[in-house]
């Protein structure tokens, strides 16, 4: 709101009416957050015209057109996904333009998913320019700042995009000019924050260009024009004209810019160089004419980023992990609200509850939780202010979400409006009052799930009731972080994208809830630990056997019981001290990551408690500074599963889950866990990029900075193996990961920082962060084929817990299922294979034809106007989430029938498959095929095979995007 009033609305306004008094001019936009408050709040309706033609005319164009620039290293390829299809929507509905190019110029490291991303959008190219300073510098030497990247190993050249790194000049123009003192070609100066200056004189502004220092001018500009094209293949050079905060008044841009481009092609005999005004698709349009032959690039990514020696971009991993962790939360929440939505609407055509009111609610998560994969948003670069908008938007729409869930829950059970609902996501606070209490659990993945849920109770003797009165396995025990509440953990049993109520009451009768018994262990020095006279303390499920040594109460090895295969392991917390005074050295701020030394452990005493029930063990470890010390910072609560007969407890049983409790931390420490094992692992580590393909990341050793340039972004996995044994890391936020030596993987968990760096005074970009963070990671330890198999099932299981909601259902008694139960629990729930993931299910609410020259006509005719929201079209997204060749069986290809997948939701009339973001019809998206020595001829790539009568067959990687349309409402 700041920068829209301080500058970003004047841009629009003033480009807008600049580009209508000259047909040479052009400009592009890329963030539709920013649009779409101009366009809804300040834009007239001339300025609305002018867009709209301007757009026709192709001399504004939007690029991306995503809500945002999203960051590259720690989104989810979900979020990623959401925020371009909303953007995308918006977009196609109101001006009937497509996006076909990138312009990723920001987010600090590229990403091998991006590529891959952008073509299943449709794109002809992406551009990016933040990658690593030395290899930039030779990729320009040896001219190879261009070639076709294909980002997926699976679908290769299907879904490759031609992509453009952007010279060491990056976005912005090189402002050194030989004959002023003052910058160059930045007429309009520099943004002011707060009020724009009453006299229009901002700070900064560059010499008008008059008849005395144009010569002067145009030698200058034509010396950068040459010097860059020295680096490319083609005699075409790009020529980025603007930065951050630019062209808020266009007026003085766009009048000094045309006397100069004027006068150097009056004078282009002398100066060997004619110029234009160009888009960044003019320039692709260009280089694709030239129809040359161009070096392809595998899916290596560019991460991590460093700008120089000493400045490793790694730090911002980890940055603010508590937004971090909210924001996955919202993603996590929007997925399941969505699906119950959508279900209930075509299930309860009848509903009492107004679809509109209901939309807004699930826009106004979906506009928080895009907006939040700002490069920097959930990247914790920017500043408290910012940092508490981006949490207060996502609260937000988290509330409004809930508050959907459960009013439909209601109506669907016909309750009497005034039992008081009120629901609660995984927090630990809400307990449940003494009252006979419903906990109604929601399953948002397309699988059927077996796992437990957490709920806080008062009282030690509960039972557990089904919704026919059976009792369900459930155990009660002593809380770690509060003293007036007891931890209920409930084992469910839930099919596909339905919903189950649980009668939660205080003892009556025989059927109670497994207590919980605690031990507590005496706190051990770990400093004078007796190697000789080793106790081990072991705790058994039926996957695991994990030992505790009593003389550290330290965790020591884990053997998998099914091969008997053992690997000794030991965690432990470090901290990394870092430098916060410039003067003194490289600082570590909410981007860099600068260690000056080894990390050092943090405790010299260790405490234990286990506690250990019929259904569970957590083994509780508290990290002490030394062996007197009152209070701790650091806690692990690790815990194993033991399922009982009938269930299906693979997973459950698979999973060592781990909370870490860290915080608040001394300032300038960045704390990590490291978890060292006897696997031979080669220093080799294994991570995810953005949760949709694992990236291989052996160690390198540089001159300078060797430990933080060997950090690398964990969205929602990494690993570790030898030749036989691998142990797999899954976490449901980011985390920055490394190994740091043979055995050994580290994820730093928390920041807390102060530097005195003069430009992260002026933005408060300190990361003086006080606060407690309480990450999870779930460990997997087996054999390769087996990890393989359960890794990819049990990430999104991590991500997607279910919803809990608790309420009293008056006057609805537990003897008979409710009417959802009936149609979801027990007819056809929604379930996929183990190898697919429901990615979307969702109404968008869009207007628009998905016929595309009628849309373009209803837009040219006026016809889209605001009107009501549409609620026949669902959008339905399939992934799958293996590699070719990954896994004998989970790997190959898996036909579906879409009408018997839904058919749980009502009869399917049609379905068209569209890109990735919805706006085309995959039988006309032709995108431009770009020649390579492995495919010589060039021309339009048509990618998929489209879906005959509903049947679909999704090969390994793809992600399908379908409108669903239903019979009758």
């Amino acid at each position: 709101q700041e920068s829209m009033h301080a500058y970003a609305a004047n841009v629009y306004t003033s480009v807008v009416e600049e580009l209508m008094k000259g047909k040479q001019r052009k400009f592009i936009a890329v963030e539709q957050e920013f649009f779409r408050l101009w366009w809804d709040a300040v834009a007239t309706d001339k300025y609305k015209q002018q867009v709209h033609q301007l757009l026709q005319e192709g001399r504004l164009e939007f690029v991306i057109g995503g809500q945002v620039m999203h960051d590259e290293a720690v989104t989810l390829i979900d979020d990623q996904i959401l925020q371009l299809t909303e953007g995308h929507g918006f977009l196609y509905e109101t001006f009937g333009i497509r996006p076909q190019f990138s312009w990723h110029v920001d987010p600090f490291g590229a990403s091998a998913t991006t590529p891959t991303l952008f073509a299943l959008a449709g794109f002809n190219a992406h551009l990016i320019s933040r990658i690593d300073y030395d290899l930039k510098a030779d990729m320009q030497k040896n001219k190879k700042l261009q070639f076709v990247w294909q980002g997926s190993p699976s679908l290769s050249e299907r879904q490759e995009i031609f992509t453009h790194v952007m010279d060491q000049y990056s976005y912005c123009t090189p402002s050194q000019i030989p004959f002023s003192n003052r910058s160059g070609f930045y007429w309009n100066g520099i943004a002011v924050f707060p009020d724009p200056p009453k006299d229009g004189v901002y700070p900064n502004m560059s010499l008008p260009v008059t008849d005395t220092n144009i010569h002067l001018y145009a030698q200058t500009m034509v010396a950068n024009i040459k010097e860059r094209a020295g680096w490319f293949r083609t005699s075409d050079v790009l020529w980025p004209w603007g930065c951050d905060k630019q062209f808020f008044n266009a007026s003085v841009q766009y009048s000094n810019m045309d006397l100069l481009l004027d006068y150097i092609n009056k004078h282009s005999d002398e100066f060997g160089v004619t110029v234009q005004y160009a888009t960044v698709g003019d320039y692709f349009q260009a280089v694709y004419g030239r129809n040359l032959t161009w070096e392809i690039r595998d899916s290596q990514d560019f991460l991590p980023y460093s700008t120089e020696p000493f400045q490793a971009w790694t730090g911002f991993y980890t940055s603010r992990s508590t937004l971090k962790g909210i924001a996955r939360r919202a993603s996590s929440l929007l997925y399941a609200g969505e699906s119950f939505f959508t279900q209930y609407v075509w299930k309860h055509p009848a509903s009492s509850i107004c679809r509109c009111g209901a939309l807004k609610q699930l826009q106004s998560l979906r506009w928080a939780v895009s907006e939040v994969q700002h490069h920097d948003g959930i990247t914790g670069t920017e500043s408290p202010k910012v940092k508490d908008m981006y949490m207060n938007n996502l609260m937000y729409g988290m509330f409004n979400v809930k508050k959907l869930m459960a009013s439909i829950i209601f109506d669907m059970n016909n309750a009497k409006k005034n039992g008081e609902v009120y629901s609660s996501v995984y927090s630990k606070d809400s307990g449940i009052p003494d009252v006979d209490q419903y906990v109604v659990v929601y399953n948002p993945l397309a699988w059927n799930i077996t796992t437990f849920v957490m709920v806080a109770v008062s009282h030690l003797e509960m039972s557990v009731y089904d919704e026919l009165g059976h009792s369900v396995p459930a155990q009660v025990q002593s809380s770690a972080e509060s003293r007036s509440t007891y931890d209920l953990y409930i084992l469910v049993a839930i099919s596909g994208l339905s919903y189950r109520k649980y009668n939660v009451k205080p003892l009556n009768g025989k059927q109670s809830a497994f207590v919980g018994r605690s031990v507590k262990y005496k706190r051990k020095d770990v400093t004078r630990a007796d190697q000789q006279s080793r106790q081990l303390l072991p705790v058994v499920n039926n996957c695991y056997q994990v030992l505790f040594d009593q003389n550290t109460n330290l965790m020591h090895s884990i053997t998998e019981r099914e091969t008997n295969q053992t690997v000794q392991m030991t965690q432990e917390f470090f901290e990394y001290r870092v430098n916060g005074d410039v003067m003194k050295g490289p600082i570590s701020d909410n981007y860099l990551f600068a260690p000056n030394a080894s990390a050092v452990p943090v405790s010299k005493a260790v405490g234990l408690e286990v506690v250990s029930g019929n259904l569970m063990t957590e083994i509780r470890q508290y990290f002490y500074s030394n062996i007197t010390s009152q209070d701790y910072i650091y806690a692990v609560y690790t815990r194993m599963y033991t399922v009982p007969e009938g269930y299906d407890g693979k997973l459950l049983c698979h999973r060592i889950e781990q909370e870490y409790s860290i915080g608040p931390l001394e300032l300038n420490r960045e704390a990590v866990l490291r978890t060292s094992t006897n696997l031979n692992t080669r220093q080799l580590l294994y991570t995810d990029s953005n949760g949709y393909q694992i990236q291989k990341r052996p160690f390198k050793a540089y001159v300078n900075n060797t430990v933080a340039r060997n950090y690398y972004p964990m969205v929602q996995t990494a690993y570790i193996e030898d030749d036989t044994t691998r142990l797999m890391l899954l976490a449901e936020r980011a985390h920055g990961v490394s190994s740091q030596g043979n055995g050994q993987v580290e994820v730093m968990l928390h920041r807390r920082l102060w530097n005195n760096l003069q430009w992260d005074l002026n933005y408060n970009l300190t990361l003086n962060d006080s606060s407690v963070v309480r990450p999870v990671i779930w460990l997997i330890l087996g054999t390769k084929a087996v990890t393989n198999i359960l890794y990819r099932t049990s990430g999104l299981v991590l991500e997607h817990r279910p919803v809990v909601m608790f309420g009293e259902l008056s006057g609805d008694k537990p003897k008979l299922p409710g009417q959802f139960q009936q149609s979801s629990v027990h007819s056809s729930p929604v379930t996929v294979p183990p190898n697919l993931h429901l990615q979307t299910l969702s109404i968008p609410g869009w207007r628009y034809s998905s016929n595309h020259a009628e849309q373009v006509h209803n837009i040219r005719m006026g016809k889209q106007k605001q009107g009501d929201a549409d609620f026949s079209r669902v959008l339905l997204r399939i992934r799958h989430l293996y590699e070719v060749g990954e896994d004998p069986v989970l790997s190959q290809p898996v036909i579906i029938n879409l009408k018997s997948l839904l058919k749980g939701l009502g009869s399917v009339m049609a379905v068209e498959e569209r890109s990735l973001t919805g706006i085309w019809d995959v039988n006309t998206l032709k995108r431009w095929k770009w020649k390579t020595a492995q495919y010589p001829s060039r021309g339009f790539s048509n990618s998929t095979e489209t879906s005959e009568n509903c049947i679909v067959t999704v090969h390994p990687k793809e992600v399908r995007t379908f409108f669903i349309y239903f019979q009758g409402q």
